[in-house]
């Protein structure tokens, strides 16, 4: 039987989950469709990026349920899993925009200015902002790797969503082609530290 408060924690733990998913599945949708529209490596890595983090929401949910339904004693090989095959979609995802944007950068072509793209963007900034805290506190109160892993995601969301607004804000007052390949390559180090925490994780609990 699960103690009040623990079952409490979940609950919200669950709660946050659940937002994160409407969310990535929002986010995913806009950012791909506006990412073919415009063009945009930026754009298209986004999205990429979110649904890697939707697939996270979704194992972070399985667990949480699990734990409501059966206590803490739960199994750690999906996520382990789940951590080796996210790893494994950023590494291919960082090659694409590396190989992307220096096909661009070398053809002399850029992306077009999405104004939903850049919307969507400085939404996703407070949102993640928002969940990122949340979760790291929920994390912190039920001492949750899952939760922590989920958060840094939500870190790594925020500062892709950051990267795009100021390429797209700089793409709608500058016009300049490259604009487009360059802060695709900035998203590069982002996406490498998450794969890399994926990794690590995985690691850890073997």
């Amino acid at each position: 039987m699960q103690e009040p408060a623990r079952s409490a924690l979940v609950h919200k733990a669950f709660r946050l989950a659940w937002l994160t998913a409407g969310w990535m599945t929002v986010e995913a949708a806009v950012a791909v469709g506006t990412g073919m529209a415009a063009h945009s490596l930026t754009l298209l890595a986004f999205g990429a990026d979110s649904i890697i983090e939707l697939l996270s929401a979704g194992v972070l949910l399985w667990r949480l349920n699990v734990e409501l339904r059966h206590g803490t004693a739960f199994s750690e090989g999906v996520e382990q899993r789940a951590s080796t095959m996210g790893g494994a979609l950023l590494v291919a995802l960082t090659a694409y925009v590396i190989a992307s944007a220096a096909w661009s950068l070398w053809r002399g072509e850029g992306q077009a200015f999405s104004l939903p793209g850049l919307l969507l963007a400085v939404v996703a900034v407070p949102v993640m902002s928002k969940l990122a805290k949340g979760k790291l506190r929920m994390a912190r109160k039920m001492g949750s790797a899952a939760l922590r892993a989920d958060a840094a995601e939500s870190i790594a969301c925020l500062y892709l969503a950051a990267v795009v607004v100021v390429g797209q804000a700089l793409q709608g007052l500058v016009n300049a082609w490259w604009l487009d390949g360059v802060s695709a390559l900035a998203l590069v180090p982002f996406l490498l530290r998450e794969a890399y925490e994926a990794w690590q994780g995985d690691a850890e609990d073997d």
